[in-house]
């Protein structure tokens, strides 16, 4: 039996077979215990947020046929999504990484996809929609399915591919399906509908959806910064997957993503609705697809303004209910969290 203790400085974020997975400390990556602290610390539970107003207000004639298809178009997409990022980090990402901290944090993270996609159901139970039409949006939407085929190569490729990441081409690829994921799935896919969901709070309309949304946001913004963490981290100790050819191909692959949300957004605001429509989205996908590009260390591509400055105000969530007392209170742990700039 090895009985030599660990050195901190052995560890590392992809092939480290030789030092024992298993043990935690002494942590070498900390931001990666932070994140995981950082989740633990936003806790809630779909159940536990109220829908009584969102089922009044929709029975009632308040939302146009144009809002009604913006929200389940956006349930749809959303329904399968997190199940697709909870697979591929359970499937692929999780088996890669070899560093201790790090899966402590998509452990984490894994459960709070499964409590996203318990939150859809939440919401499609209780407004009392067709859970055969939302759920199978992914087969029957164009533009949701291209955007799920679009993820779920990345997940392939890793799970049946038998990559080795000892290699360059397996180091990339591995690279290739975070960015994937964590930069487009959650950094920008996700984003984009999240705007369209917290476009209603604004107008007072489906609150708890809406507050469900923000608490599912705080959620993403903590997955993003860790997957952009790890990427960067996987870059710095693998210098010689940053290629001139590969940078590109990142380049392309945001590129590909930006006109496949903007296809969704117009997918779902075809007639558009009071404050949105397809053309500010395309402006805002921009936007967040150039904050994704430079956080990664590549160039900006389109240089759009931010057409939805009121995002900032909406995820800044000051308080939260006090589920067992019902009671609002101070939101403890938003202080904890460092937002990434929407």
């Amino acid at each position: 039996m090895n009985q030599r203790r660990m050195n901190k400085d052995e560890k590392r974020l992809i092939n480290c077979h030789e030092v024992d997975v298993n043990q935690l400390m002494p942590l070498k990556y900390k931001w990666a215990w932070e994140h995981y602290i950082n989740g633990c610390m936003n806790h809630w539970m779909p159940s536990e947020v109220a829908m009584q107003k969102d089922i009044e207000i929709w029975r009632s004639s308040i939302l146009t046929e144009a809002e009604r298809l913006l929200i389940k178009r956006n349930l749809g997409f959303f329904a399968t999504a997190e199940s697709l990022v909870a697979n591929n980090l359970v499937l692929a990402i999780f088996k890669y990484v070899t560093n201790a901290e790090c899966r402590q944090y998509l452990l984490r993270q894994a459960f709070e996809e499964a409590i996203h996609t318990h939150t859809f159901l939440h919401i499609v139970e209780s407004l009392g929609l067709d859970e055969k039409e939302i759920f199978n949006m992914y087969r029957e939407i164009p533009a949701i399915q291209a955007k799920d085929e679009f993820e779920i190569k990345f997940t392939e490729s890793l799970v049946f591919g038998k990559i080795d990441t000892t290699t360059l081409e397996g180091k990339q690829e591995f690279l290739r399906n975070l960015i994937g994921y964590y930069i487009i799935m959650e950094g920008i896919f996700f984003y984009s509908g999240f705007a369209m969901i917290l476009s209603f709070q604004r107008r007072n309309l489906i609150p708890g959806i809406a507050e469900q949304f923000q608490y599912i946001l705080k959620d993403e913004s903590i997955h993003l910064n860790f997957g952009i963490d790890l990427i960067n981290g996987i870059k710095a100790e693998n210098p010689e997957i940053w290629t001139g050819e590969f940078k590109n191909e990142m380049i392309s692959l945001i590129h590909q993503a930006v006109k496949l949300e903007i296809a969704y957004a117009n997918d779902c605001l075809p007639m558009g609705i009071i404050g949105l429509n397809a053309s500010l989205f395309t402006d805002y996908v921009q936007h967040i697809a150039d904050r994704r590009l430079e956080r990664i260390g590549l160039p900006k591509q389109y240089g759009s303004l931010n057409p939805f400055q009121w995002m900032s105000e909406l995820i800044d969530l000051p308080k939260a209910k006090n589920f067992f007392e019902t009671t609002v209170q101070e939101y403890q742990k938003a202080g904890a969290l460092n937002w990434e700039e929407l």
